[in-house]
């Protein structure tokens, strides 16, 4: 994996768990149609994320939430790594194991269009690379490797320190 990937990669998962603890966050394919059919100007950020291609089910999905995004000109990244968001998103709600596994994160959206945020900036940022280069869909492999993400939490249980280039810690503090 390429360093900017990986590094897109970890802001990325800094900028989930930082949306969920704010509420800025909709998990499940459902629940962004949901959502996106009440507001559509409220996502800044679409996820979606499978590591089977097999489910045709799915893939109709996913089509369909690309061109919403597309035609209204927001971001929108395909995820590999469906275990990596489970474990991410999962373990922050309350622990049960069950419920983790029944909860869809096929697609994930953050919800905060007055976000000004470093980690959405850098996730953006990779998003519109990959789109001059023309990629439809921009593509983010998060792994399930502890020693890739250690620097999501600190020791003491605190956020970790900014590792993205051009954040510093009063970014940080802002919205998420």
């Amino acid at each position: 994996m390429d360093t900017r990937m990986q590094t897109v990669g970890l802001a990325l998962e800094e900028l989930l768990v930082k949306a969920q603890r704010q509420n800025c966050l909709v998990v499940g394919l459902y629940e962004s149609a949901k959502v996106l059919t009440a507001d559509p100007d409220c996502a800044v950020l679409c996820l979606l994320a499978a590591d089977d291609t097999d489910d045709v089910a799915l893939q109709i999905h996913f089509t369909l939430m690309q061109a919403f995004f597309h035609e209204n000109d927001f971001t929108i990244l395909r995820v590999w790594g469906l275990r990596r968001l489970q474990h991410l998103l999962g373990a922050a709600t309350d622990g049960n194991q069950n419920q983790n596994e029944q909860q869809d994160f096929h697609c994930i959206l953050v919800t905060n269009p007055q976000a000004d945020h470093c980690r959405l900036q850098e996730v953006e940022s990779y998003y519109r690379e990959k789109r001059l280069l023309n990629q439809w869909v921009p593509e983010i492999v998060l792994y399930d490797t502890p020693e890739k993400n250690e620097n999501l939490q600190g020791s003491d249980g605190q956020d970790p320190q900014p590792h993205v280039q051009g954040c510093s810690a009063v970014d940080v503090g802002g919205v998420f």
